[in-house]
């Protein structure tokens, strides 16, 4: 039995993923999400998913931007203590914050390979573009949960290269649409 490696993240209609939370995540229109009207049962999503994780994944810049405050916030306590694992070929121990529970640092798509043949739950992979898009094109990614937002950002990081690959088959798990207009859409790798 293999673990299940989960991308989940808020997503433009134009596919860009960069800096839903703000401006100073970088993208000049940052803050996306916070711009859309809130309706609870949009983002009911992200709670169902606190019940499914058993570990979180980050590549390096997500980490050193979410660890500091996922740490001490009470709407991430439920993630505290999980293990968690950083792809990255730069990190080093000594550049991991203290307090947060558990965390390993991989350095490749094949020991994101390896977790996934060891016993345990879901792995959901929070942020971290570049690192989804690598392990989309590695064939590693068995689910997308995505929120996609009624905004188009252009340029931006996307979750999808934009290089040529095989075709990648998926099936609609679930769908919602919501009055803010925000799209729920769970994808399942077909394999």
């Amino acid at each position: 039995m293999t673990r299940e490696l989960v991308y989940t993240g808020f997503m433009s209609l134009d596919g860009v993923l960069d800096s839903p939370g703000g401006k100073e995540e970088g993208h000049r229109s940052g803050g996306w999400v916070m711009e859309t009207e809130f309706v609870p049962e949009a983002f009911a999503l992200k709670g169902e998913e606190l019940a499914d994780t058993t570990a979180l994944m980050f590549g390096r810049r997500s980490y050193e931007a979410f660890a500091p405050i996922w740490r001490d916030s009470e709407d991430h306590a439920a993630y505290k203590d999980l293990p968690k694992y950083v792809v990255s070929t730069s990190l080093t121990d000594d550049d991991l914050i203290d307090g947060w529970g558990p965390i390993t640092i991989l350095r490749s798509a094949a020991d994101v390979a390896a977790l996934k043949q060891s016993e345990g739950g879901a792995v959901f992979i929070h942020g971290s573009a570049e690192l989804a898009r690598n392990l989309s094109d590695a064939d590693l990614i068995d689910r997308y949960n995505l929120l996609v937002f009624p905004v188009l950002l252009g340029a931006g990081k996307s979750l999808f290269t934009h290089a040529d690959r095989d075709k990648q088959q998926l099936r609609l798990r679930e769908s919602a649409a919501y009055a803010n207009g925000v799209a729920k859409l769970v994808y399942e790798v077909v394999r």
